[in-house]
């Protein structure tokens, strides 16, 4: 009974999103050149929105990446933070976060410490609610 009484505070009641390696992000990226980026963000930007019913969703988020990818940098901490918080949560990221990936445009190390921030958070995030639901449903059935 408390497991449905936090769901409904939590308002953040959408499918989950799937956690990713971010090892296989990094070399991803570089194996196609950076378009695995695009995937990403997509995939990211539509299950935090399918997740909370806010945000920009899949395909603004792709278009706001590659036509001002900077703007990007701040908006998706800035979305995985609110979801967190929305949850009753502390957010690991938040907008604040984007400033790591201005200076990736001329240093990889600071894109990466960016990327390894928000997919940390992300996998953090879904991983601790597929076993929330997980360990709900065990108790369900007992």
């Amino acid at each position: 009974m408390e497991a449905s009484a936090v769901a409904v505070q939590s308002g953040n009641t959408g499918p989950l999103g799937q956690p990713r390696g971010i090892g296989f992000g990094i070399l991803m990226y570089i194996v196609t050149i950076g378009f695995y980026s695009w995937y990403w963000v997509f995939q990211t930007q539509e299950e935090t929105k399918r997740h909370t019913g806010e945000g920009l969703g899949g395909v603004l988020g792709l278009v706001i990446w590659i036509v001002i990818g900077a703007v990007s940098a701040f908006v998706i901490p800035s979305e995985v933070g609110k979801m967190y918080e929305k949850d009753g949560q502390e957010a690991p990221v938040r907008g604040w976060t984007g400033l790591w990936l201005f200076p990736g445009a001329i240093l990889i190390i600071p894109a990466i410490v960016w990327f390894v921030k928000v997919q940390g958070a992300l996998n953090l995030y879904w991983e601790a609610k597929q076993a929330s639901v997980g360990t709900t449903a065990e108790v369900a059935t007992d």
